[in-house]
């Protein structure tokens, strides 16, 4: 990326491109599916917390990691096999600033019509599926702990809303990108802007912010401040 910015033709091979795009989307599934792991542990931790240490042993965990990371490793080899069977005539400019599905394919001579639906369903329909999922598994231990202690409640909540922005922020941008057929719009580059970069920037922000150090730290710099 540095290099790029200090580069006044912006080019990238056709092997790079498609390295870039394997790794976008291998990385993008596997954090797809780690949340929904993730959902899984939190509802086992508060719907079931009697089994909690039968069921998520160490070797559940290990075997549930090793299925993600499989599972984002297809994803994204399904991708790029489409895309290599494409034919590219040129001019290949690239109407974004990283390769991805939607902007490679209509560098295509060819119709890929077929292509394209193809890639919605594995994209597109995976990603709202698994959105849908969450949000259901979440509804599920927000009205399980209805019922429990305030301090029990107070602590699950807590949980599941930094899950629950993260879910928004994450799934929001890749369903607006992939559950639609590949036609451009001026919303375009700025969704992939934060779907990118700014989301990953606010990742570990968000889930910092639930520590307990930095929330006191955070209002202690914020009091001098005002006092100031």
């Amino acid at each position: 990326m540095l290099v790029d910015f200090f580069c006044e033709k912006k080019v990238i091979s056709y092997k790079s491109c498609i390295t870039q795009l394997f790794f976008l989307h291998f990385l993008g599934a596997g954090e797809m599916f780690l949340l929904v792991v993730m959902a899984f542990d939190r509802y086992i931790a508060i719907c079931r917390p009697l089994y909690y240490s039968t069921l998520m042993n160490p070797r559940v965990c290990y075997a549930l990691l090793l299925a993600l990371w499989l599972g984002g490793f297809a994803h994204s080899i399904v991708q790029v096999a489409l895309i290599l069977n494409l034919p590219f005539c040129g001019p290949n400019q690239l109407d974004n600033f990283f390769c991805d599905v939607p902007q490679v394919i209509k560098l295509a001579c060819t119709d890929t019509f077929a292509v394209e639906l193809l890639m919605v369903s594995n994209s597109g329909l995976l990603t709202l599926l698994c959105f849908l999922g969450l949000l259901a598994s979440y509804a599920v231990i927000l009205y399980h702990v209805k019922g429990q202690s305030s301090e029990g409640k107070k602590k699950a909540v807590s949980t599941c809303t930094t899950h629950i922005i993260i879910v928004f922020l994450m799934f929001g941008p890749a369903i607006f990108i992939y559950t639609r057929p590949f036609q451009a719009l001026k919303a375009d580059k700025v969704v992939s802007l934060f779907h990118t970069v700014i989301f990953p920037l606010m990742n570990p922000v968000i889930y910092t912010l639930r520590n307990q150090e930095v929330k006191s730290s955070m209002r202690k710099l914020l009091n001098q401040y005002v006092v100031c």
